[in-house]
């Protein structure tokens, strides 16, 4: 299976998945396409600017920049500042002699980062860059996340330093959101770490303290997230992604994610492997252009409400026959032609200023 997966990416070393492509991957299970490159571990970026639909998103160096020096000031001093935010928040004293252990490097990182984070003590402990895992497609993913496990009072909070900023108590909904779902990913992938030593994995707690800038300034705030929504969402969705060989068996003959192919090529065969596009792709996956420009005059691309409420109406130019009754609908479609012809016909009364 490894043999066939390089051979999909082009023989280079496989992308190393983080907590946002798991978060994208599994906001939309129905896209076999994402499934089979992110399995593969292809580089979607290079197939997107390859085809001609380079993506439009990521941070820019200035805000990587940023990013990077609020979470050192956070954690500089071997994390004391970070250590008082996250008990006050937490509402429980500032534990004197708390430990700081930085789980970076090279060097059995994995070990390393098992036996600190599962050992018995239940005394106060800062974790930093801790390498975690998780199952993904029928694969072991390895996360390394910028981010510090806290162990206070017995029990482990996952810490997300952000660098998007926290104004009169309010900050940037859709980024909150996103940095729930991530957490959501560090939150089960501990669990499964501690569970796998015989430990309980509720020693995990599902309330993630999130450390942000307060206002415009770098002082900064903490808060608390409680993801058991997200876990809940994360765990149904993992659990019904098919298994990478399963994907496998599904994709037709000398199918190719090589960047360095032929664009032509390269089209033909994602061509082959059904996505399922939604607007929302534009903000979490790389190939989210191409896809758009591929589902033109679908209902899909006007976002998943619309398709759900069409079901079985997969192409506009048929919505829009239903609903002006030009076109017999299937048996079923009969529902959705329905409502299609009354929301016409209140239409048609409302431009022409008749009642309802």
């Amino acid at each position: 299976m490894e043999d066939r997966l390089g051979e999909i990416r082009g023989g280079g070393p496989p992308r190393r998945h983080n907590a946002r492509t798991i978060a994208a991957l599994t906001g939309n299970p129905g896209c076999t396409r994402r499934a089979v490159l992110d399995s593969a571990g292809a580089d979607k970026p290079a197939l997107a600017e390859r085809l001609g639909f380079p993506a439009r998103f990521g941070q820019s160096r200035f805000a990587i920049t940023r990013g990077n020096a609020f979470e050192a000031q956070v954690k500089a001093d071997g994390g004391v500042e970070l250590l008082r935010l996250v008990a006050e928040r937490l509402g429980v004293p500032v534990p004197a002699g708390a430990t700081w252990t930085d789980l970076g490097g090279d060097d059995d990182r994995t070990a390393r980062s098992r036996a600190a984070l599962t050992a018995g003590g239940d005394g106060p402990a800062l974790f930093d860059h801790p390498l975690l895992g998780l199952d993904v497609a029928g694969r072991r993913v390895h996360l390394e996340p910028d981010l510090v496990a806290a162990r206070l009072a017995g029990r482990f909070h996952v810490v997300e330093i952000k660098s998007f900023p926290v104004i009169d108590g309010q900050a940037d909904p859709a980024k909150v959101a996103a940095a729930a779902i991530q957490s959501a990913v560090y939150v089960l992938a501990l669990r499964e770490l501690l569970a796998a030593a015989g430990r309980d994995p509720e020693l995990v707690s599902h309330e993630v303290v999130l450390i942000c800038p307060h206002d415009f300034a770098n002082r900064p705030v903490a808060s608390l997230l409680d993801v058991r929504r997200q876990l809940l969402v994360l765990r149904r969705q993992l659990a019904r992604m098919a298994r990478v060989d399963d994907l496998l068996e599904t994709l037709p003959a000398g199918f190719t994610a090589d960047p360095a192919a032929d664009p032509a090529t390269l089209a033909a065969a994602l061509h082959e492997v059904p996505a399922r596009y939604a607007p929302d792709c534009l903000a979490a996956c790389e190939l989210a252009f191409f896809c758009r420009h591929e589902a033109r005059g679908q209902t899909g691309a006007l976002g998943r409400p619309v398709r759900e409420a069409l079901g079985g109406v997969p192409a506009v130019a048929d919505v829009l026959a239903l609903a002006e009754g030009v076109r017999t609908p299937e048996p079923e479609q009969a529902e959705a032609a329905a409502l299609l012809r009354a929301a016409a016909r209140l239409r048609a009364d409302a431009l022409a200023g008749n009642p309802a």
